[in-house]
């Protein structure tokens, strides 16, 4: 199994992502997170393509966007035509997930489905052999800084359990406090956003992060 650190830009300021992204690659992350709210699915509202469109004429590393949105197959192509690797869309949003996942393999691109703390794994269950990610909210989605959930750590076991091989994703309140707990339990892809701006420096916090891995490195 790999592991991979995927910072999120959430808490970042928008107006300096052009070196601040760079410098989260240089620094060891193996995917740039983008958090595209829409103000229905959950209360805030962030931002669109164009970001993603932006910053690939600044990195090449590999993005993905985490849809919270309450139509998500509306942006796919937006978001692939804007450079896009992976998209990760709510199972909670759609009637038609395994739909959806046929749509963005169909696109050229990996395939993500996410569930929030209350939202049971039977949910995706019929779909994880169809998935390239499963990502579990560990806290509430919407904002950053939140206060990790620790009863979430059962749904990635039980994901781990069923699907041996799916990447499963954590998103929310990972730290180094938390990371340890929830790579015990099977995730192996980490979105870490806020807690890097609380360290002196981005790459001091992307090291502490990396140094939690099994392998020591991301990938």
């Amino acid at each position: 199994m790999t592991y991979s650190l995927a910072p999120s830009i959430l808490s970042f300021d928008l107006t300096s992502l052009s070196t601040v992204v760079p410098q989260m690659v240089e620094a060891g992350a193996g995917w740039i997170h983008l958090d595209v709210m829409d103000g229905q699915f959950v209360p805030p509202i962030t931002f669109g393509d164009a970001i993603a469109k932006s910053l690939r004429l600044h990195t090449d590393a590999p993005m993905e966007a985490h849809l919270m949105t309450l139509h998500p197959d509306a942006q796919f192509k937006a978001f692939v035509e804007a450079g896009v690797g992976r998209i990760i869309f709510h199972a909670e949003a759609t009637a038609h997930s395994h739909r959806l996942i046929q749509q963005l393999k169909g696109m050229g691109v990996q395939a993500g489905i996410a569930i929030n703390p209350a939202t049971p794994v039977s949910a995706i269950k019929p779909v994880l052999a169809d998935c390239d990610l499963a990502l579990v909210m560990t806290v509430n989605p919407g904002w950053g800084g939140q206060k990790f959930i620790e009863s979430t750590l059962d749904k990635i076991k039980e994901i781990r359990d069923s699907s041996p091989e799916i990447d499963i994703e954590v998103d929310g309140g990972i730290d180094p406090s938390t990371i340890g707990s929830v790579i015990e339990a099977g995730a192996n892809v980490f979105v870490v956003g806020s807690y890097l701006l609380k360290e002196p420096t981005l790459e001091k916090g992307v090291q502490k992060i990396l140094s939690a891995f099994p392998t020591g490195k991301s990938v």
